[in-house]
């Protein structure tokens, strides 16, 4: 089968989004999760109970009990993995169980952790394929770097590289003057993605605010989504630029287009590109710019 190739003016509309959230203990994960749209908490981790604004939630007690979510989650509009450490655990038991040659005193040997790695994001996926947002809450620890204190994922051996490249979003919560933030640029310090450039968020009253996370994903997948329709505008104008020069055989008439690309209404990078376009198709055609006269002519044999 023929690999589908997406144009720059062909649209991709962003519906489901993988978001990572990580912090240390006690900063309030899954309370934030419980605020994302219509959620369902799996509670790997067993502390739902410590959350205040509780919704809905299961706690599995094999791996099995999650493989085929689809009816499970059905009524819902998130699937919150709480925690995705745990749940590697739980994953973990799960491999040795079936496998006992990919385990070793209880934990994984290198192959068993290639294994670990592809069911887990074989899982998310699935996750996907049922229109829900998966998020995945991480605990963290912090690591001394020289005289800068660095935090990263607490996750067993290479799995957290792939919870990182799993997510579309993954923000740090932290707290600052005792205040709650969620930051999703990265740093020197600690990991992040932020698509959208959102600035550093201050976190709100759950009980004033009780579907603010989910407000957050909306709002990330509305810019996205205007980043293709913006994307896609401008490939129309540029390819619209082409036809027309492709149509000229004149010289006159690329000097005309010089002065209707300056009278346009678009952006000065849109312009700066019809311009090299303009001279790019002129001296394809055998004219030159004569700069005394400010305009194309036919090259001098």
């Amino acid at each position: 089968m023929a690999l589908r190739i997406i144009r720059e003016s062909d649209p991709i509309e962003v519906t489901q989004l993988s978001v990572c959230i990580y912090s240390v203990p006690g900063i309030g994960k899954t309370s934030t999760g419980f605020t994302a749209d219509d959620p369902f908490l799996l509670d790997f981790d067993k502390g739902a109970h410590r959350s205040r604004n509780r919704r809905d939630s299961g706690r599995p007690e094999s791996w099995e009990e999650v493989c085929d979510l689809e009816a499970d989650v059905r009524p819902f509009k998130t699937v919150i993995v709480d925690t995705a450490g745990r749940a590697l655990d739980l994953l973990t038991a799960d491999i040795i169980r079936q496998e006992p040659k990919l385990g070793r005193g209880g934990a994984l040997t290198l192959q068993g952790y290639g294994v670990l790695r592809n069911r887990f994001v074989a899982w998310l996926k699935q996750v996907k394929s049922f229109g829900k947002d998966p998020i995945m809450l991480v605990h963290s620890d912090e690591q001394k770097k020289g005289d800068e204190t660095v935090e990263r994922l607490d996750v067993q051996g290479g799995s957290k590289n792939e919870i990182y490249k799993s997510a579309d979003v993954m923000g740090r919560l932290f707290c600052r003057d005792g205040e709650r933030y969620l930051n999703f640029n990265p740093t020197d310090t600690n990991f992040g993605k932020n698509p959208v450039q959102l600035p550093e968020l201050k976190v709100p009253d759950f009980e004033l605010e009780p579907n603010w996370l989910g407000g957050v994903i909306r709002d990330i997948k509305a810019k996205l989504n205007a980043q293709t329709e913006s994307q896609m505008a401008a490939a129309a104008f540029l390819e619209g630029w082409r036809a027309k020069l492709d149509a000229i055989t004149d010289p006159a008439d690329f000097t005309i287009a010089i002065d209707e690309i300056k009278a346009e209404e678009c952006s000065d990078a849109q312009r700066g590109v019809v311009k090299r376009l303009i001279h790019d198709k002129a001296v394809a055609k055998g004219f030159a710019f004569d700069k005394s006269a400010k305009s194309y002519v036919v090259k001098a044999a």
